[in-house]
């Protein structure tokens, strides 16, 4: 048997597989609120013993955050996580750390036909491929192509510096500069990013914000809430930081796609890419991703696609420790 997990800021899948050649079989799966448990040791432990006991050979783990000699501090979990201490809190043999967009890239190559949909330029192709995610943070990988082999490039490219095109951008920077200081791409696209554009759109009285919006948003989830209502288009201050939401992320995606030059594609990934389909296909998104200057023609030629399938990670956890075996 093997262990496949995704562990996020705010939520971790873990799986157990059956090895199979090709294409792990999912035998147990369950999903954990990462906030309820001291350590990853301590999910595992939970999810391992509410089922029959299981041998484990191999195991591989994606986490949001740098892997560095086999350990990982996550950026958005009080936690420490590296390898040996895994192995032995398991028990397995063989246990591999990936950065969660890491893991994320390996499950592209999982993923059937139907579960990857084109933005633009069709399927993937032959030549490198950058991988992003926004979520409760915001992920990037490079898949490197050469002479037939992929390499999988783990990145902390969502911590790098916002750069804003165009005015309303370059106030929304002033603007999370006085809280933050230092303004990474990560503080607008992701989750908490959203809620940081709505509160500038309220804030310098771009929009007035509804009294039900703002209820709702003290209640739950403030970026469900300004997702959910921006989608429907049944609040302007929402749909307006959806807006914005959708241009930084094609200009950012188009950004990665230069860095790593992603003539192979861009897939665009994560557990809420699903449900941002029609934000990702109203324009602004790929107008963003293409407007590079000298270089606007090249990006009309790199393939974008949407990854359906919200369990990308885990499966690209899988394959890798079946390779382990």
């Amino acid at each position: 048997m093997i262990l496949a997990g995704d562990v996020g800021g705010t939520k971790t899948t873990l799986a157990l597989f059956e090895p199979r050649a090709g294409a792990p079989m999912v035998v147990r799966e369950a999903t954990l609120h990462s906030h309820d448990f001291p350590s990853l040791e301590a999910a595992i432990a939970r999810f391992l013993g509410e089922g029959p006991r299981a041998d484990i050979a191999a195991a591989c783990v994606g986490i949001a955050g740098p892997v560095m000699d086999g350990r990982v501090v996550a950026v958005n979990l009080p936690w420490v996580v590296d390898e040996r201490g895994l192995a032995s809190a398991i028990p397995a043999q063989r246990v591999r750390l990936l950065n969660d967009l890491e893991a994320t890239a390996h499950g592209v190559w999982a993923l059937r036909e139907d579960e990857l949909v084109s933005l633009q330029g069709g399927r993937l192709r032959d030549g490198n491929v950058a991988v992003i995610a926004a979520g409760t943070g915001l992920g990037e990988a490079i898949v490197v192509d050469h002479e037939a082999t992929r390499t999988v490039i783990a990145t902390e490219g969502g911590h790098s510096d916002f750069a804003p095109r165009g005015e309303v951008e370059e106030d929304l920077l002033r603007y999370l500069r006085k809280e933050f200081g230092r303004v990474s791409c990560e503080r607008v696209l992701s989750g908490p990013g959203l809620v940081n554009v709505y509160r500038f759109l309220r804030d310098t009285g771009v929009a007035k914000e509804s009294p039900q919006t703002a209820a709702l948003m003290r209640e739950g989830d403030p970026a469900a809430v300004v997702g959910e209502l921006g989608m429907r288009g049944s609040d302007r201050l929402c749909e307006m930081a959806l807006g914005i939401l959708g241009s930084v992320y094609g200009a950012e995606a188009g950004n990665l796609a230069l860095k790593a030059l992603a003539l192979g594609g861009v897939v665009v990934a994560g557990g809420i890419a699903p449900r941002l389909m029609p934000l990702l296909r109203a324009g602004a998104f790929v107008s963003a991703f293409r407007d590079k200057g000298r270089l606007s023609s090249l990006m009309e030629t790199i393939p974008v696609l949407v990854a359906l399938n919200p369990k990308t990670a885990l499966l690209g956890a899988a394959r890798v420790a079946l390779s382990l075996l």
